[in-house]
């Protein structure tokens, strides 16, 4: 499992490395007297560093609409401006798009004129964060990596929005006003390489449906959870990250072996109503219980291993792999437990 993440991670590592020599080049390659005629194409209410030929700088200028974009911009900065709509226009020669970012606007879905986003074939980073949308913005190039749509007032997902991004590897809605009706079973069909789904701060009081198979990071925090249904995470496999905090999960709202996932290896349940705390995989690292309602901790019975096995394996043998537990804004005294430090013995921090 660990070698699988970090396998993702170096491909994401080297991929970037790739797309940044490959943008370095272009610069290194630029001649310099051909300076002046990118400045004269650099739209008047924006700035374009010689330095930096692909980006066009119009961030923080009161803009109310998106200039004319010249053809040789890669990377698109219109944050903090007062833009209501995106209209084809201003893109009819921007065919090299790879990232625009929006937040802070005032757009709405009204304002998105029908299929501007989807011409944009080669665009792979869009944000939309802190805008006035009410459901994501359809359709959407079919080769996005990242959409960002948190802040927003996003309450609908259209049916089949998903269906084509097979390369989306993040999607972040948090902060919107999603109920757990937006969210059927065939909403994230499609996203076959998603790693991060953001859902945080929304309106949900179950577990959301059929999240991609390869999710690694899931974020579930602010909302109304209770309950985590029996084997709801044999459907994805991967997860590595999961954050629950600040929902309402009680002792009675997770099944026995509910977390004994081994794929997990941080698992935040901060500001819930727990009394105990529950099973755990041996393979978990870091544990976040803090600000729930647990008075005790009995390190036999929450350790994942039998403790005489343990010592069978040795140091190096199938000891739990827990380094961090956080375990203040309980109703638990000090000192810790012997029998925690018997049971984790790779503990760095303990919190309480």
């Amino acid at each position: 499992m660990t070698l699988n993440i970090c396998t993702s991670l170096l491909f994401l590592f080297l991929g970037n490395s790739v797309w940044t020599r490959t943008v370095r080049q272009v610069y290194d390659d630029l001649d310099p007297e051909h300076w002046s005629r990118y400045t004269s194409e650099c739209p008047r209410e924006c700035f374009c560093p010689p330095s930096f030929p692909n980006a066009l700088y119009c961030d923080n200028k009161g803009l109310k609409e998106i200039p004319a974009i010249p053809a040789r911009i890669w990377y698109l900065y219109l944050q903090n401006n007062l833009i209501e709509t995106i209209s084809e226009k201003p893109f009819m020669n921007a065919t090299h798009l790879r990232w625009i970012n929006l937040n802070k606007n005032k757009i709405t879905n009204g304002g998105i004129e029908s299929g501007v986003l989807s011409k944009l074939k080669r665009l792979l980073y869009l944000f939309l964060e802190d805008n006035e949308l009410e459901e994501v913005p359809a359709p959407l190039p079919v080769g996005l990596e990242q959409l960002r749509l948190a802040r927003n007032k996003i309450s609908r997902i259209p049916e089949g929005v998903f269906s084509n991004l097979e390369n989306l590897t993040m999607l972040d809605l948090h902060h919107n006003s999603l109920l757990d009706s937006a969210l059927q079973s065939d909403t994230f069909q499609g996203l076959n390489n998603l790693m991060q789904l953001n859902i945080a701060k929304n309106s949900l009081k179950k577990m959301p449906l059929s999240i991609p198979a390869n999710t690694l990071q899931l974020f579930l925090d602010n909302n109304s959870i209770e309950v985590i249904p029996e084997n709801y995470f044999s459907a994805i496999p991967k997860v590595t990250f999961l954050r629950l905090n600040y929902n309402k999960l009680s002792d009675d709202g997770i099944p026995p072996n509910g977390f004994n996932v081994s794929s997990i290896l941080d698992l935040q349940l901060s500001h819930n109503q727990l009394t105990k705390i529950p099973p755990i995989n041996a393979h978990l690292e870091h544990l976040h219980l803090d600000h729930n309602r647990i008075k005790s901790v009995n390190g036999t019975q929450i350790c994942p291993v039998s403790i005489a096995v343990e010592d069978d394996y040795g140091f190096y043998g199938n000891i739990p792999r827990l380094r961090y537990l956080r375990l203040d804004g309980n109703e638990i005294q000090p000192p810790i437990p012997l029998d925690i430090m018997i049971c984790f013995r790779l503990l760095q921090a303990v919190v309480i």
